[in-house]
């Protein structure tokens, strides 16, 4: 009897304390078991109606949410640290967050954001850091691309992701090395008739046409993120639009001699003032970008991201939230960009300073904004074409995998944040 009296007393003291928590804290510093997929907690929860906040830096940028068993017992599930805090913890950690002293703020994550990757459908010979990490952290998303764009449906998404694409037409410069593949023979054959059956007689005319959509949607009040050569080849391409910058092997005539003089950089987003490369031999687009330029090797490769004040800098706050602020580099068919050739409007988020390059920028445009980041798969320093994907099950806690996933949650914050 007296065993039983005290199993009921110990079940309601228990059950007092579940009562009493009010929350559960996601913690996000060098303590969490699962950063990654503690992204997908947060979407998952907001698609639940639970009220979730953002606590900017605030141990790594932790997630505060209303507790519920389900969202308690998808952490456990999918392996994220968590606590059960009760409401006085909670007043305790905000009245922290909201001391002006403090670079700390709150942000409410109202809006699972409806998720678009511009990606082909056939099977290309690499994969892509962003549809691998959106995968593993359970975070839903639709594959479109150039039939999808040209039709207008982007305006069914809320943010979407740039696969690594050359937009310039020009097959990202695969030709000297890969033309008598079969998958690159496929995707040439594959793109010409997308082009034909859109009314294009160029590749690079449907593309631009794709681009041009791409940058309404995002002026419209979307949110664009890209990576690798999706970055500077969408610029490029933008500059010169009515200009042929594509060789023979590339569009059946030769490329405008004057090609140079002729781009127009108020039509880019993040660029100005760059040379082409017009050597069709060449991966490289321009001097935007600084692979086969930059003196860094891997051991000395990485870049800092910058401190912004969480209370004025809203939006690059959210955006560099990490449990570390210096990321190590990784290489890409476009790697980094040229400094100099920066718009001065652009938000540089992380940079090596010393090598003069940056690798994570954002921009605004019309209502929408916009995130560049250099490379092609932060956990794999070379990832060369044909090589396995990385498997996030080895890379938790990736820094450089955060960064992506702080983009996806951004528009999350649609009413705290967006250009009016």
């Amino acid at each position: 009897m007296i065993l039983k009296k005290g199993f009921l007393l110990l079940l309601f003291l228990v059950l007092t304390l579940v009562v009493k928590a009010s929350s559960i804290l996601i913690n996000m510093d060098e303590d969490q078991k699962n950063h990654l997929k503690a992204y997908g907690i947060a979407y998952w929860s907001i698609t639940q109606k639970a009220e979730v906040s953002w606590l900017l830096n605030y141990r790594g940028g932790s997630f505060l949410i209303s507790y519920s068993k389900p969202v308690e017992d998808e952490c456990k599930i999918r392996g994220v640290s968590y606590q059960v805090i009760p409401d006085a913890k909670v007043t305790a950690i905000l009245n922290e967050i909201n001391d002006p002293e403090v670079n700390m703020e709150m942000v409410k994550l109202e809006k699972a954001p409806k998720i678009a990757v511009y990606s082909p459908k056939s099977k290309l010979p690499w994969d892509d850091a962003v549809t691998m990490v959106l995968t593993y952290a359970e975070i839903p998303y639709d594959i479109i691309y150039d039939d999808e764009v040209l039709k207008d449906k982007l305006s069914g998404y809320d943010w979407l992701h740039l696969h690594h694409e050359d937009f310039t037409g020009q097959y990202g410069r695969f030709w000297s090395a890969f033309q008598n593949t079969a998958w690159y023979r496929d995707d040439v054959r594959t793109q010409e008739a997308t082009a034909k059956r859109n009314g294009f007689s160029k590749v690079s005319q449907m593309k631009l046409a794709v681009a041009k959509k791409m940058k309404e949607f995002c002026a419209g009040g979307g949110f664009l993120f890209a990576m690798c050569s999706a970055t500077d080849s969408f610029d490029i391409a933008l500059s010169a639009e009515g200009v042929d910058i594509c060789a023979s092997m590339f569009d059946g005539d030769a490329e405008d001699p004057n090609a140079q003089s002729k781009l127009n950089y108020n039509n880019t987003l993040a660029f100005r003032d760059f040379k082409l490369d017009l050597n069709p031999a060449n991966y490289k687009l321009s001097d935007i970008d600084v692979t086969q330029t930059r003196n860094l090797t891997q051991e000395n490769d990485y870049f800092t991201l910058f401190e912004f004040s969480a209370k004025s800098d809203l939006v690059p706050t959210i955006l560099t939230q990490d449990h570390d602020r210096v990321i190590k580099g990784f290489m890409g068919q476009t790697t980094a960009f040229r400094k100099s050739l920066l718009k001065s409007s652009i938000t540089v988020l992380g940079e090596n300073k010393g090598a003069g390059e940056v690798r994570y920028l954002h921009g605004d445009i019309g209502k929408g904004q916009f995130t560049f980041y250099g490379g092609h798969d932060p956990e794999d320093y070379q990832h060369l074409v044909g090589d396995p994907p990385t498997d996030l099950n080895l890379h938790p806690n990736s820094p450089g995998y955060r960064l992506i996933l702080n983009n996806v949650l951004f528009p999350a914050a649609k009413k705290k944040h967006q250009k009016t």
